[in-house]
């Protein structure tokens, strides 16, 4: 091999390098920058206010969580994708047929998906609740949802009593929907 050659590949090498590092250099600092500046979000406790907003539902209503203050709000964050939002829907939909008019209602809250999806799904397992959709996930991030699905239970004073991450029973919505029964 002649020297031409060694010194081009050596220079190749050091090119590549140089690159390399300075693709990781890059990705630290962006990974800083973004921990630096990120939003504070407050992570939720119970008795805490349930933050509220305002979302549309498949048929075009608006819902505001203080809109239902004086009843128990059942508060389902979920997705179509989500195998255990699928699995828990049919045991939520059968409560809420007991307990809607006890004073406590479902507010379904989808995870940004378009109105066909959640349409569909709610027409292939008879949902009767409102259903809301999240499309910019801004109340996904006031809540501080993370995994799916997440369920917060607000009392009739507009407070968080209970958060439950994960899939739920019929009996464990039961006894949910029972704690956020007005008296």
């Amino acid at each position: 091999m002649s020297t031409e050659k060694k010194r081009n590949k050596k220079k190749n090498r050091t090119i590549m390098r140089s690159v390399i590092l300075l693709l990781l250099v890059a990705a630290i600092g962006y990974t800083i920058y973004n921990s630096v500046t990120a939003d504070e979000v407050e992570v939720l406790k119970v008795g805490d206010p349930a933050p509220d907003f305002t979302l549309t539902d498949l048929d075009g209503k608006t819902h505001k969580l203080s809109d239902y203050k004086g009843q128990g709000v059942f508060l389902n964050f979920w997705g179509t994708w989500c195998e255990p939002c699928i699995k828990e829907m049919p045991a939520m939909a059968s409560q809420y047929d007991v307990y809607e008019d006890q004073g406590v209602q479902i507010l379904a809250v989808n995870i940004a998906q378009s109105n066909f999806e959640v349409e569909t799904f709610a027409r292939q397992y008879g949902l009767d609740f409102p259903i809301v959709i999240d499309r910019d996930k801004s109340v996904m991030t006031a809540y501080n949802i993370r995994p799916l699905p997440t369920t917060m239970l607000v009392n009739p004073q507009g407070e968080i009593q209970r958060i439950v991450t994960g899939e739920m029973t019929e009996q464990d919505i039961a006894g949910f929907m029972e704690e956020i029964k007005p008296e």
